[in-house]
C-alpha cells in the first residue's frame, strides 16, 4: 500500500443485497449488490483501499429454515447457529466477489478480491447470555416453539411479525477482536479489496486450553465493522443505510439534517436519546467507538451518495467543516 493510499472499511446494510418486500432470489440479490457495489468505484478511484464487510440477518434466516426443514423431512442432521453464520460468509460473500468483480471490470480497474470467513472473537461470560435478545430464524406458533424449547433448550420470544408468533432469540455479545485482522491487513495493504467479518463474524472464544470454541450467539455487525477497521488501522469507517444523512428526532416534526458532527456533540446526542434504539442507534456507538480509538473519520449514508462526499453525516474527533 502506497503512502497517499487511504485505508476504508465500508460496511453494507442489509438493503445493499435484500429490498423491501423481495423474495430474495439471487437474481435480486445479485442485481441490489451491483447497484451498491458501482458506488465504491468513487471510493477506488479516489486512492482507497477496501475491506468490505456485510450483513447477513435475511440470509442466515433462511439457512435456519432450511435446516428445520431437513430435520423435519428427510431426518437431515441441523447443522449449528455459527456453521450456519459460516455458510452465509461464504455465500454472500462469493456472490459479492463476483458482482464486484464484474464492476471493475466494466469500469477498466484491475484489481483483486478475496472473500475471507472471519472469526470474531467474544467472552463467554458477556452479559448479553443472561439477556438473549436478538430474533433469528423461522417464526413458529406457541406449541411448536414449547415443544423446541423443551427440546433443543432454545429460548423464545414473542414477535409483532405475525400474531400469537414465536421467534427464537440468541444473545449478541460484544466483538472483542477479530481473530483474522492480521491475515486482512496484510492483504488489504497488498492492494486487494477484501470482503471479510460478513455479519459480525463467526462468534468464537478460547477455553482453559487455548482451544477455539463457539457459542450460539449472533454479532452485530456495525460493531464487528468498527473494530475491524480500528484492528487494521484504517482511516475511515463507512456504514452504508437506507438514509442519506444522520438525523436528530428522525420522522417527527421537529427532523433535522446532522451532517457535520464531532465527537462529543455525538456522545451528547446519544446520550439523550436522539437516535432510534435499535436501528440508527448502534450505527453511531460503532461510529463513536472507531473515533475514540483513534480513526480519522467515520461516515454513515446511503451508497449513491458517495460519488460526492460532502454528502452524508460525517463524525470526527473534532468538528469539521463542510471542506474539511
Amino acid at each position: 500500500m502506497k503512502k497517499t493510499d487511504k485505508l476504508a472499511v465500508v460496511a453494507l446494510g442489509g438493503n445493499a443485497i435484500l429490498r423491501g418486500e423481495e423474495e430474495g432470489t439471487i437474481e435480486q440479490q445479485e442485481k441490489n449488490a451491483t447497484e451498491t457495489l458501482e458506488n465504491l468505484i468513487y471510493l477506488v478511484r479516489d486512492g482507497y483501499n477496501l475491506v468490505i464487510t456485510h450483513g447477513n440477518g435475511p440470509q442466515v434466516g433462511n439457512i435456519l429454515m432450511r435446516n428445520d426443514s431437513g430435520e423435519q423431512l428427510y431426518n437431515i442432521a441441523p447443522m449449528p447457529l455459527d456453521i450456519c453464520v459460516a455458510d452465509s460468509q461464504g455465500g454472500i460473500g462469493y456472490m459479492l466477489e463476483r458482482m464486484i468483480r464484474n464492476v471493475l471490470h466494466k469500469h477498466g480497474i484491475k484489481k483483486n478480491v478475496i472473500t475471507l470467513v472471519t472469526l470474531t472473537e467474544i467472552s463467554p461470560n458477556d452479559p448479553a447470555f443472561n439477556h438473549p435478545s436478538k430474533r433469528i430464524g423461522k417464526i413458529y406458533k406457541k406449541d411448536e416453539a414449547y415443544k423446541l424449547s423443551k427440546s433443543k433448550k432454545w429460548i423464545f420470544k414473542t414477535t409483532s411479525k405475525v400474531a400469537g408468533g414465536y421467534r427464537r432469540v440468541v444473545p449478541s455479545p460484544a466483538p472483542l477482536k477479530i481473530i483474522n485482522k492480521e491475515a486482512i491487513k496484510m492483504l488489504v495493504q497488498a492492494g486487494n479489496i477484501v470482503i471479510a467479518a460478513g455479519g459480525g463474524g463467526i462468534p468464537v472464544y478460547y477455553d482453559k486450553n487455548n482451544d477455539v470454541r463457539t457459542l450460539d450467539a449472533v454479532i452485530d455487525k456495525d460493531k464487528a465493522s468498527a473494530l475491524l477497521a480500528s484492528d487494521i488501522g484504517a482511516d475511515e469507517l463507512y456504514i452504508l443505510t437506507d438514509v442519506p444523512f444522520i438525523y436528530k428526532d428522525f420522522g417527527l416534526p421537529t427532523q433535522k439534517k446532522l451532517e457535520f458532527l464531532d465527537y462529543n456533540d455525538t456522545l451528547k446526542y446519544l446520550e439523550n436519546g436522539t437516535f432510534a434504539e435499535g436501528t440508527m442507534e448502534p450505527k453511531i456507538r460503532a461510529c463513536l467507538d472507531f473515533i475514540k480509538k483513534g480513526g480519522k473519520k467515520s461516515v454513515i449514508t446511503e451508497a449513491t451518495k458517495l460519488e460526492n462526499r460532502t454528502f452524508g453525516s460525517k463524525i470526527t474527533m473534532k468538528y469539521e467543516t463542510a471542506h474539511g
